[in-house]
């Protein structure tokens, strides 16, 4: 009865373009994105240990997810690198956090990107459980482990 979900929120502010979108997300704009991790595992019961009463410390959560995800998408201009978009935005041009990635930058397609940046970052008695990335105060996409599992 000691297993339990925490979760940190991070937010962080990102442009992108959306090749070949039938719609305004074709074009280069940018959101305030708020990206919510939730963790599940057995709250440490260790009296003399430094993260007793903790499935993980927040504060581990937070470096982890700055590293990782935070510094690297933080005010970056995401690309689909397989698209002509690579081409249109040169960084001698004044642009300098550009990141090409293989993928079309979607909010769906974020988050896959990031359970794959993470989720083999937590030791094995913590289970990354959800991920969750809105995109506007409407619009968003969650990842569970458990719809994966298999």
């Amino acid at each position: 009865m000691n297993i339990l979900r925490i979760t940190k929120e991070f937010n962080f502010e990102m442009a992108h373009a959306l090749y070949n979108h039938d719609g305004k997300c074709a074009q280069i704009h940018g959101h305030s994105y708020c990206l919510k991790v939730t963790l599940r595992g057995k709250v440490r019961n260790e009296e003399l240990h430094s993260k007793n009463g903790m499935v993980m410390d927040f504060g581990d959560l937070k470096k982890l997810i700055k590293q990782q995800i935070i510094d690297i998408f933080d005010h970056a201009l995401v690309l689909n690198g397989n698209s002509p978009h690579r081409e249109a935005i040169a960084p001698s041009a004044g642009f300098t956090n550009i990141l090409l990635v293989p993928y079309q930058p979607s909010s769906e397609n974020l988050l896959l990107d990031f359970v794959e940046r993470i989720h083999e970052h937590f030791p094995p008695n913590i289970q990354l459980y959800s991920l969750k990335l809105r995109e506007t105060n409407s619009s968003f996409a969650e990842w569970y482990a458990e719809d994966n599992e298999g």
